[in-house]
């Protein structure tokens, strides 16, 4: 099965100030990932290619990193996640930037099922959430912030 799951934020601020927010990706100062309501993400070593890492069961290595542009994950777990996800910086004009989260890949084995049952609900959560971080940090506030769903709440608590 193909997945192809696209979230962005049109944010009103440089592309400088959004891909510090990228920069900061699962460092001890992380802008981006809603690591005070998600599994936070983390590394091996500071972000760059070759970092070996995730966030929960989730796990991946960082095969593409241009700073303050791009960051791509290529999955390793779980089972039948054959893909990346990546961050991607992009100017819209000066004060504007489009802050672009893809999840490209092939779901096989139980990831077909597992994937729109569970995955995709926690993803989409998660991201917007994540998207929200970021629009707060370029202009204090967020005009539609993400509200999470009962199963989305019920699933996160399963999987805890």
């Amino acid at each position: 099965m193909a997945v192809h799951n696209v979230h962005e934020r049109l944010l009103a601020a440089t592309a400088g100030r959004v891909g510090a927010l990228l920069d900061s990706l699962s460092g001890d100062d992380d802008r981006l990932w809603p690591h005070h309501g998600w599994p936070p993400m983390r590394f091996d070593r500071p972000l760059g290619e070759g970092a070996v890492g995730g966030h929960g069961p989730v796990r991946y290595t960082v095969t593409a990193y241009t700073p303050a542009t791009r960051v791509r994950f290529t999955f390793t777990g779980p089972r039948g996640f054959d893909g990346f996800h990546e961050f991607t910086v992009l100017a819209v004009d000066e004060g504007h930037t489009l802050l672009r989260h893809t999840l490209a890949m092939r779901a096989r084995g139980p990831a077909r099922l597992g994937w729109p049952l569970v995955w995709r609900p926690l993803h989409d959560a998660c991201l917007e959430e994540s998207l929200d971080r970021a629009e707060l940090a370029c202009t204090g506030a967020v005009a539609r912030p993400a509200v999470r769903g009962r199963y989305v709440t019920l699933l996160r608590r399963l999987v805890r």
